[in-house]
């Protein structure tokens, strides 16, 4: 029987506290697949309850029996990844070998990747007379995003299930149905009754709540940067601790070695994955003003390679984008990249040739970008590459700070001494040399406007633990 419409409170499937469907639009489709319950500050109260009084029990379980959850986590999560991969083609239009490969993938590596720094995590250290400990934090409330909904789910939830902390997550009501599954996930598992609940709903009805309540300690948030704020202010109230990871316009800097051909067209790749849907997409490419022309020629050609369509058809590499919402921001963007005097190189307004529904839209890269344009400044969340001319690395290097964000930035050259060097410049959270292999045991975050806090490994455990001095522990 489908839990669509029930919340996981308490270790149980319950109804929420007063009915209120919200529907799952598919997006290749416009038309809805299903639909949820939308939760209200009852349902919130609820869950905090349970996940408070769970607290203190759990709190006090060992490394040891946390690790044994986690690697039956895992064992769960692998044998349902079929069915989180259809979720998410079926909800967020994800291709369906890329919801696969990449969106279901992702939970199963960051799985991988805690229960493989946890093993050699300590939880205390002596300094002289001092025992240092590291304690779970309490009741945290987890929001998490559609572009990419295993992997937060998976980053918020595993650091605070290893820390000892219980938790209420809400997850993205646009794509709610992965995380439906992975609460199945958890309880098949034998999560403690009150440590992991779901609320589903919207931003001011639970996530507000969430963020508000006096007895949530934590609140880790993903999502844009507007939101972010709102989350914060709610939380400040209760003095509690906020981590976020909002938005972000990364800067991919071109060295004048670059292997341009190549360096151009894996370019695409890191700025349309998952339909430009990251957060950590890399927007803007910046180019010596010599190789200007050349690099937009090449951006255009491999632009036209990415077939966009029917998520379910092998061919499609980009699906749509995942709300009327997305699409209407993605087209007002493009239009003001036009009006503003860019360079339309491919794509453009409108949806793809010979598609009349769903939310797709035409891969477009614009040249002659200038870094006052809006689509040079604006998170635009869609398939649109900017190309921005340089005259010199130190004016590159300047080029990418000069933005109101800092999740992500991107260098490529072939004088690793010079990469190395930018690399160090980048006021960014993550700085990828060379379009590198993905490191799950790396930390992911962001500068500036683009939040506060780290995720993966370690690094998310930190963010999930008090810390205590014990002065005159003794030997």
């Amino acid at each position: 029987m489908s839990n669509n419409l029930k919340f996981y409170i308490d270790g149980a499937w319950v109804d929420p506290a007063v009915p209120h469907k919200i529907a799952v639009i598919n997006p290749a489709t416009e038309e809805v697949f299903t639909e949820i319950s939308g939760g209200s500050a009852a349902d919130v109260n609820k869950a905090v309850a349970a996940a408070k009084a769970a607290f203190p029990a759990f709190a006090r379980t060992t490394k040891a029996e946390r690790m044994d959850l986690l690697k039956t986590l895992l064992a769960i999560y692998e044998r349902r990844m079929g069915e989180i991969a259809a979720a998410c083609t079926a909800e967020m239009g994800a291709p369906a070998g890329f919801a696969m490969d990449a969106q279901a993938f992702v939970g199963q590596a960051h799985f991988k990747a805690l229960i493989q720094v946890y093993e050699d995590f300590s939880f205390t250290e002596k300094r002289g007379s001092t025992l240092v400990v590291k304690e779970p934090i309490g009741v945290c409330g987890l929001i998490t995003p559609w572009n990419w909904p295993l992997n937060q789910i998976v980053c918020k939830v595993a650091p605070a299930l290893a820390g000892g902390n219980t938790m209420v997550l809400k997850p993205s009501e646009i794509a709610p149905i992965n995380a439906i599954i992975f609460a199945e996930i958890m309880h098949e598992a034998g999560v403690p009754k009150g440590v992991f609940n779901l609320v589903n709903g919207d931003g001011p009805s639970v996530g507000q709540k969430l963020a508000e309540h006096p007895d949530v300690d934590m609140m880790s948030f993903t999502g844009s940067t507007r939101a972010g704020v709102i989350v914060a202010k709610a939380a400040a109230d209760t003095v509690k601790r906020v981590c976020q990871e909002l938005g972000g316009k990364s800067a991919n800097i071109l060295l004048p070695d670059v292997d341009l051909e190549a360096a151009v067209r894996n370019g695409i790749g890191a700025c349309f994955i998952n339909s430009g849907q990251s957060c950590d997409a890399a927007t803007r490419m910046l180019v010596p003003r010599h190789l200007h022309d050349a690099a937009l020629a090449i951006a255009a050609d491999e632009a036209g390679k990415n077939i966009t369509g029917d998520p379910h058809a092998p061919e499609t590499v980009l699906g749509p984008l995942v709300s009327q919402v997305q699409f209407d921001k993605v087209q007002r963007l493009i239009k003001a990249g036009i009006d503003e005097g860019a360079t339309l190189a491919a794509g453009g307004l409108g949806r793809p040739e010979g598609i009349t529904k769903g939310y797709y839209a035409r891969p477009t890269v614009f040249g002659n970008v200038t870094r006052d344009m809006t689509i040079a400044r604006e998170e635009i969340f869609g398939p649109v590459l900017s190309i921005l001319a340089y005259d010199s690395v130190e004016e590159a290097v300047e080029m990418a700070n000069d933005t109101v964000y800092g999740l992500a930035a991107y260098v490529q050259g072939k004088d690793i001494a010079q990469v190395r060097d930018v690399a160090a410049q980048m006021r960014a959270g993550s700085v990828f040399v060379n379009y590198p292999e993905m490191d799950f045991t790396s930390s992911f975050g962001g500068y500036k406007q683009s939040g506060n806090g780290r995720e993966y490994a370690d690094f998310a455990l930190n963010d999930f633990l008090e810390i205590k001095s014990i002065i005159g522990y003794g030997g």
